[in-house]
């Protein structure tokens, strides 16, 4: 196993001590860059090392996300943990076992074959030796690198891995104390902040007593630039005082931008940076084109729209800034921070507390910043700030909107001899430290700040951003792929769970049923017809069949059946979906079946929550959610503006594992939102014999199709 390839988290921490140690009291120290997002990562790194360690799950404590004592792993993102994380802490757990036991087997003058682990317990022939882990601890090595070339234990003997292991972190959650919002040391300050109306804005002079006495108590007003703050020694007086501040606030400058008709649209034609992506033939049997066929779809601005809005907790004390986030990278927070701050970033220490809600780049990293200001301002006392609901609808970074157009010629049997498409979309990636830059909301507005020019996307090595999933999988001609990357979008975007992939597989997999119904194929035929993977036709032919798509109805009378497919990021797991939906005064969705082929699946209840989570949120996305502005800003900015699918539309979700075990474990935690959209957007067609390309799929949308449907 010499040559096997090390996970860049191991290559970046190699050392064994990095990720586990034994403690005092037989507990087994596991540690993780990756964070707790409510995806059930911590659980399944625990079964990984309780496997290749041979140690009860229940014996592990947890280090996760801690800039002072877990290795850093970047941004919990992209569905990688597993594959990252977990592939780096399997080899760890495998290599230290097989140190112990070589280690025991000096002491007991025997080979290590003769000595197997049970619990931590170190066995002879079965017989108890009086070694285990802890005792061998101070004699065995942990500061060496690790190679990686431990044998790594066989599926068929596997003991923990594979099995619905009850979640680690669920408790705290229930009962009391599970989230940052819940944390209250001792002295707390609360604060609040406010946030520029638009890019530039210049914030006016704020009258400190007539805001304390419009909030009823004793309130201070901190300005530092155009970074202002409000703080009190309660929430609620907080909470008043940003109120009465920001009715107060005038704001004069910077670059306010107009509302336009169409804010997908507004892309075309906005200054961009373009580049051609060419993908080789996948397929040599071109004919001549008979026919040819193009079609345009778009995608809304989408607000993370989380359940709890961003808050943050940090304490100065004059040398040290301790920072306690919800974000998905505690490392690169802490370097943004410093560079903010003007600290070494050994002067800043940040821990992750779990959020209630976390879909890409929120807000935690900009609220963390708010808070280190105000704590710096303040020493000594620990400073809290929540931001607002109108705040967390407003300013949070949005996923970027997308128009996609995509053309095809067509040969005598409906099949594709040319492929062209265009993607039209914000930057998708602005998180702290992308591209080197501070990318914090706050830092902008303090004093000496520069300009930044406009943001990259996320890199192509990195799986790309706006053109996430643009790259079809099937066997196509050579593919011409041009991304149009808007400089300045009338919204400040980021990474939105997914990135470019709910908008790209959305076009890609309608385009595909449009070219279905033209050569008068089913959709499902169509496809296969164009697939030469064997793992994705397995996941097609899995959910056909698990849903019974050959007996669905004719469609045409308001019932409808989509699917869809696709593999995130080309290179995670594989997914086919199908979607029962009804269509009265709007979308109704009834069922959805998902096939997956994710390798290895280490814990079967926490993959099949998120691949469910991914499918109820993208449905949301799709039939319902858009961030609408005006001159004035962000108009969806509260619940009633902004709705979301509710508990009664949710609809029924069967999920299916089909991969081989024998396989490596693949990213699952973003891979069905492309093909739960496209396959609400195909059942949708279905139903009416008439096709909505634009997202939402609302009831007006499918009153226009409708009424323009020849």
């Amino acid at each position: 196993m010499s040559d096997r390839v090390l996970p860049a988290s191991l290559r970046d921490n190699p050392r064994a001590e990095q990720w586990i140690g034994f403690e005092p009291d037989r507990r087994v120290r596991l540690c993780t860059g990756k964070v707790e997002l409510g995806q059930g990562i911590l659980t399944a790194l625990t079964q990984i090392a309780a496997e290749e360690l041979d140690v009860d799950p229940g014996r592990f404590r947890i280090v996760s996300g801690d800039t002072e004592a877990a290795p850093e792993e970047g941004f919990t993102a992209g569905s990688q943990s597993i594959e990252a994380s977990g592939g780096a802490i399997r080899l760890v757990a495998a290599e230290v076992r097989t140190r112990f036991l070589e280690a025991a087997a000096l002491r007991l003058n025997c080979a290590p074959d003769a000595l197997r682990i049970e619990d931590g317990a170190i066995l002879q022939d079965g017989a108890a030796t009086a070694l285990d882990y802890w005792s061998l601890a101070p004699a065995v090595d942990l500061a060496r690198p690790v190679a990686g070339t431990a044998v790594l234990r066989a599926p068929a003997n596997f003991r923990y891995i594979g099995r619905a292991l009850a979640r680690v972190d669920l408790p705290g959650k229930l009962f009391g104390g599970g989230f940052i919002h819940d944390l209250a040391p001792a002295g707390l300050l609360h604060a609040r902040s406010l946030h520029r109306p638009w890019p530039g804005a210049t914030l006016g002079p704020l009258d400190e007593a007539a805001i304390a006495r419009a909030a009823g108590g004793a309130v201070e007003v901190l300005r530092i630039g155009d970074f202002a703050a409000v703080i009190a020694e309660t929430e609620a007086l907080a909470e008043r005082a940003l109120a009465a501040a920001e009715a107060r606030a005038r704001w004069s400058g910077g670059t306010p931008r107009p509302a336009v008709a169409s804010e997908p649209l507004a892309l075309v034609g906005a200054a961009a940076v373009d580049r051609l992506l060419e993908i080789p033939a996948g397929r040599t049997d071109v004919a001549p084109a008979s026919d040819r066929f193009a079609a345009r779809y778009l995608r809304p601005f989408l607000a993370h729209a989380s359940i709890g809005p961003s808050v943050a907790l940090a304490q100065w004390d004059g040398t040290r800034l301790d920072v306690q986030t919800h974000s998905q990278g505690v490392g690169m927070l802490r370097v943004a921070l410093a560079q903010a701050l003007g600290l070494d970033v050994a002067a800043v220490a940040v821990q992750h507390r779990p959020g209630a809600g976390c879909y890409g780049h929120n807000g935690a990293d900009d609220v963390a910043l708010d808070a280190a200001l105000i704590a710096r301002a303040r020493p000594g006392r620990p400073v809290r700030v929540q931001w607002s609901r109108a705040q967390e609808m407003s300013v949070v970074p949005f996923g970027s909107a997308m128009v996609i157009d995509l053309a095809a010629g067509l040969d005598t049997r409906g099949r594709p001899v040319d492929w062209t498409m265009e993607v039209w979309s914000g930057t998708h990636g602005q998180r702290p430290g992308h591209n080197g830059r501070t990318n914090l909301l706050a830092a902008a507005a303090l004093p000496g700040a520069v300009p930044t020019p406009p943001a990259p996307d996320v890199p192509d090595a990195a799986g790309f951003g706006g053109l996430r999933n643009a790259v079809a999988l099937y066997d196509l001609p050579a593919q011409r792929i041009t991304h149009h990357l808007v400089e300045r979008p009338r919204l400040r975007t980021s990474s939105m769970r997914g990135l470019g992939t709910h908008g790209n597989v959305f076009a890609l997999e309608s385009f595909v049923d449009e070219l279905a119904l033209r050569a008068g194929e089913d959709p499902l035929a169509y496809r296969l017809s164009l697939l030469s993977d064997p793992r994705a036709r397995r996941v097609l032919e899995a959910v056909a069949a698990l849903s019974g798509w050959a007996a669905r109805p004719a469609g045409g009378d308001g019932v409808g059946w989509g699917i869809a497919f696709s593999r995130y990021k080309n290179r995670a797991a594989y997914v086919a979906l199908v979607a029962e939906i009804v269509v009265e005064q709007a979308i109704a969705l009834r069922r959805i079946w998902c096939a997956v082929d994710a390798g290895l699946v280490i814990n079967p209840d926490g993959a099949a929550n998120q691949v469910e989570g991914g499918i109820i949120q993208a449905a949301s996305w799709t039939v319902k959610e858009e961030v609408r502005v005006d001159e004035a800003g962000v108009l969806t900015n509260a619940w009633e503006h902004y709705p979301i699918l509710t508990f009664p539309e949710v609809p029924e979700v069967v999920v299916r594992f089909v991969g081989d075990a024998a396989d490596p474990s693949l990213g699952l935690g973003e891979v069905a939102l492309g093909p739960t959209a496209a396959a609400i957007g195909n059942a949708l067609a279905h139903a009416l014999g008439a096709r909505v390309r634009e997202m939402p799929l609302t009831r007006e949308r499918i009153a226009a199709a409708l009424v323009s449907c020849p």
